[in-house]
């Protein structure tokens, strides 16, 4: 039987709190990590906002991905999902979770993979409190819908998106290019929160002879903008490249309740003409007797948007580095012969300097 982790028992001493701490730099082998408690999109401009966006550049430009402690999601907000996640979404039939299609590259039910086990579902929405679009998702798997699972799931985007558009205006401001920064729209950004699955039942498969499926996802940048991981269970499989000239993984392992991973995509790395990382990263589960959950945020450029880096990041000691390019043709290029076979899926963007 495949055995699921709850969330730790988390302990920070008298009275179950922990003190607090602005940010703390990387210690060798580890991702940094960033406390932005507190911290909320009114506090632009302010000191305690200014030393948090100090942070996140020095992540993003040497990493491209952090911790961030951020306490607007409760534990039992978190705990709450799990239970939904992994007892009442993906305990479903496989013919009712390919309800969850989209036109979208990339934006419905993800499965089915040969040797992998891994199964997930996406929903779509231009703003946080898009109640209509989460509902329509749950509407889908359950004839009177899941009123409560949707609110829950509701509540959780809310704040995940907030998370997002700080570390986003953060590393727009801390390149001097904050006037640039777009707003989610039908014509700029959207997002998706997937719930993800990794591991399955294999009762009985070494008796039958059946293959045993990698319990992970593959080494990969995101194609995105921002993505915002949350590790549901007790299951720590997220791991992150880190250096210029020698792989090194890092396992991002959540230090607190009210941990996050936030990692730099291509779109990004594009945007600011390469002085924001994409960081590499995989799932891999060592335990085959495990199943891990997570729940994570996307923020996604539109189709027709164009991915070009502003005049201002371009310059002598900064050649430009990637032709502009619509983001729905580059997730068309991935689906290409060329595409899955290219390590470094922006490859064939990039300018050639001369």
């Amino acid at each position: 039987m495949i055995k699921v982790k709850e969330s730790r028992d988390w302990r920070f001493g008298i009275g179950g709190k922990r003190k607090a701490t602005m940010a703390s730099e990387a210690a060798p082998g580890q991702l940094p990590k960033i406390d932005l408690s507190g911290i909320g999109l009114a506090d632009r401009g302010s000191p305690s906002w200014t030393a948090v966006r100090n942070q996140v550049m020095h992540a993003m430009v040497t990493v491209g991905c952090f911790e961030a402690v951020y306490d607007r999601v409760s534990p039992h907000l978190r705990d709450s999902l799990l239970r939904m996640v992994s007892q009442e979404l993906f305990p479903l039939p496989r013919e009712v979770k390919i309800k969850n299609s989209s036109a979208r590259v990339y934006g419905g039910y993800i499965g089915q993979i040969p040797g992998h086990a891994y199964e997930s579902l996406a929903i779509t929405f231009t703003c946080a409190n898009d109640a209509a679009s989460v509902d329509n998702f749950f509407s889908l798997l359950w004839p009177d819908g899941n009123p409560r699972f949707s609110e829950t799931t509701l509540s959780f985007v809310t704040k995940l998106v907030e998370l997002e558009e700080m570390v986003r205006g953060m590393v727009w401001e801390g390149l001097g290019v904050a006037k640039y920064q777009v707003e989610p729209s039908e014509s700029t950004l959207y997002y998706m929160i997937r719930f993800a699955k990794y591991g399955e039942e294999k009762e009985g498969a070494e008796e039958n002879g059946e293959e045993v499926k990698l319990a992970g996802y593959e080494s990969h940048r995101d194609t995105n903008a921002f993505s915002v991981v949350c590790q549901l269970n007790e299951v720590d499989a997220l791991e992150v490249e880190i250096g210029d000239n020698e792989e090194e993984w890092v396992s991002a392992k959540p230090t607190s309740p009210a941990s996050f991973f936030v990692l730099a995509g291509n779109a990004i790395r594009a945007w600011t003409n390469g002085r924001v990382r994409a960081a590499p990263h995989r799932i891999t589960v060592g335990d085959q007797n495990l199943i891990r959950y997570a729940a994570i945020l996307f923020s996604v450029p539109q189709d027709d948007y164009v991915i070009q880096a502003p005049a201002e990041l371009v310059d002598n000691a900064h050649p430009s580095l990637f032709n502009p390019y619509k983001y729905g043709d580059f997730l068309g290029f991935l689906l290409t012969e060329e595409g899955v076979k290219a390590e470094d899926k922006l490859t064939p963007y990039r300018r050639v300097v001369t």
